[in-house]
């Protein structure tokens, strides 16, 4: 059973901050183009593992490493299925 997990692909997304601006300009900028975020380096930051949040954390940096500490796991939402609902009622 545990080798099938490790076959399993998961992507993991850390976002910082966000910004918002028109895809005009979007495409007129060059490589190396900087994008100002609605954050700092000192916020909490959200980690996503395909695209659904499951924890929170910090960036930390150690030298010219950079990782993310997480510091709390985000509670599952339940999901209900058409069984569930029918014993319920």
């Amino acid at each position: 059973m545990k080798a099938d997990l490790d076959l399993v692909g998961v992507e993991l997304t850390v976002v910082l901050g966000s910004a918002q601006m028109p895809i005009y300009k979007l495409l007129r900028m060059g490589r190396g183009a900087i994008i100002e975020l609605n954050a700092s380096e000192n916020d909490e930051v959200q980690i996503l593992a395909n695209n659904h949040p499951f924890a929170r954390g910090h960036v930390v940096v150690n030298g010219t490493r950079i990782a993310v500490e997480v510091t709390e796991m985000l509670k599952r939402p339940t999901v209900y299925s058409s069984e569930t609902i029918a014993e319920a009622a």
